[in-house]
């Protein structure tokens, strides 16, 4: 007789399957499904694997005809209830006899949130709910936020020496990270939908901005670039993948050369002598950008910063000590110490020699 594991073991096992999607599903959220037997065997299990295609759920049913007569069902999402893209993932699932379902967390969209464990329960399914919670939230945290406000789940990151700078006075940076923890940078790339970089850091460091340390697929590169300013050699404008700039104003004909080489131009209004964020964040909302994740520089750190526009900071931290450089954020106009900025510890972890701070605003 086989040994019946635990509803989180399954639970952590569902969530690993949708992690498989991250980068391609936008802005539909990860989801993973596994479907056990009464004897706790995993007869089937699949994921979300991009946009369109059919559910979690749905694939991995499919997978053994529909055929699941006295199983349990995990997902870390509630199944979904609606046709949209797919059908409903509910009428899967009961018409495959699913004895019981476990789901992570419910659907945030209120139209929806807590409508398909009703229609289950309505048909005999039993149905446990909150299961890993906090894990299955925060894999989906962008969609959470996307579809409450239609904005992006916004991470701004930066590595800095154990004095505060992320640079030498002259500007270099490369590397104050191990290499370990450019891994890291480097999936938070590809967790993310988009990356956005301010006309300095472009300047300065010519980033290409793709994955490359890790497997992943490459973001939508944004560049604040109020005056449209930078020079055309930089590598961002010619080198794959998509690049899009937000800018206040600029030359007509600067704007043909950069639409020529793929490179979109969107103009946006001025807000605090700089590129208005709100109104960029609301646009990338509108593409179905649910996770943004902010690289800089300093000055764009202290925009976001200053208005409130971010959701979490990932700072990684170099035993090193770089003395007069350039700091992480150029924050000004704090006199004391009460009017500094207070953020809430996540966690926190090492990345080889660096140490990892995950915060969030209080």
């Amino acid at each position: 007789m086989r040994f019946m594991r635990s509803d989180e073991y399954y639970m952590k096992r569902a969530l690993a399957l949708a992690r498989r999607g991250q980068g391609f599903v936008s802005p539909n959220p990860m989801v993973g499904a596994v479907v056990v037997s009464p004897d706790g065997r995993i007869l089937s299990e699949d994921y979300h694997p991009r946009y369109g295609d059919l559910h979690a759920e749905r694939r991995a049913l499919e997978k053994i005809d529909y055929r699941a007569e006295g199983c349990t069902l995990y997902v870390n999402l509630e199944p979904c209830c609606h046709y949209g893209k797919t059908p409903p993932c509910t009428e899967a699932i009961i018409r495959s006899g699913v004895k019981r379902v476990v789901v992570g967390v419910l659907d945030p969209n209120p139209a929806v949130s807590g409508k398909g464990v009703r229609i289950l329960e309505g048909h005999g399914i039993e149905v446990r709910v909150g299961v890993c919670e906090d894990l299955c939230h925060r894999l989906n945290r962008g969609f959470f936020k996307w579809v409450r406000t239609k904005r992006p789940y916004v991470i701004l990151k930066w590595a800095q020496s154990i004095d505060g700078r992320i640079a030498t006075e002259s500007g270099d940076s490369k590397w104050i990270s191990c290499p370990v923890a450019l891994r890291h940078a480097h999936r938070l790339r590809a967790f993310a939908d988009a990356v956005l970089v301010g006309a300095g850091t472009v300047m300065v460091d010519d980033p290409l901005l793709t994955v490359r340390l890790v497997r992943g697929r490459n973001p939508l590169r944004v560049v604040l670039d109020g005056d449209l300013s930078l020079p055309l050699d930089r590598r961002i404008f010619s080198v794959p993948p998509a690049t899009l700039v937000f800018s206040v104003r600029g030359d007509d004909g600067k704007v043909r050369e950069l639409e020529r080489r793929g490179v979109e131009v969107v103009f946006v209004p001025e807000a605090d002598g700089g590129v208005d964020l709100d109104e960029v964040l609301r646009l990338l909302g509108e593409r179905g950008v649910t996770n943004l994740l902010v690289e800089g520089g300093s000055k764009i750190h202290a925009s976001f910063i200053r208005r409130g526009l971010f959701d979490e900071v990932q700072v990684i931290i170099s035993p090193r000590i770089v003395g007069r450089g350039i700091g992480a954020v150029s924050l000004s106009g704090i006199g004391r110490i009460d009017e500094s900025v207070r953020l809430k510890p996540v966690s926190l972890r090492r990345l080889g020699e660096d140490v990892l701070f995950v915060l969030q605003p209080l």
